[in-house]
């Protein structure tokens, strides 16, 4: 399976429910963003924040 595809049957068969998807769904995205904090945070980010530019 490739990344970014939830399969859409349980496993046996039997098809999931809108909120079962949902919830996987934010669960993996919740993962991500963790796991991009958490490499923001190793590199020290960019050191702009949200809403400001760089001055260029």
């Amino acid at each position: 399976m490739s990344e970014g595809t939830v399969p859409l049957t349980a496993g046996a068969g039997q098809p999931k429910g809108l909120l079962q998807q949902m919830e996987e769904l934010m669960a993996a995205l919740n993962a991500d963003l963790s796991a991009l904090d958490a490499d923001l945070q190793g590199t020290g980010g960019s050191g702009l924040r949200v809403g400001e530019e760089e001055a260029g």
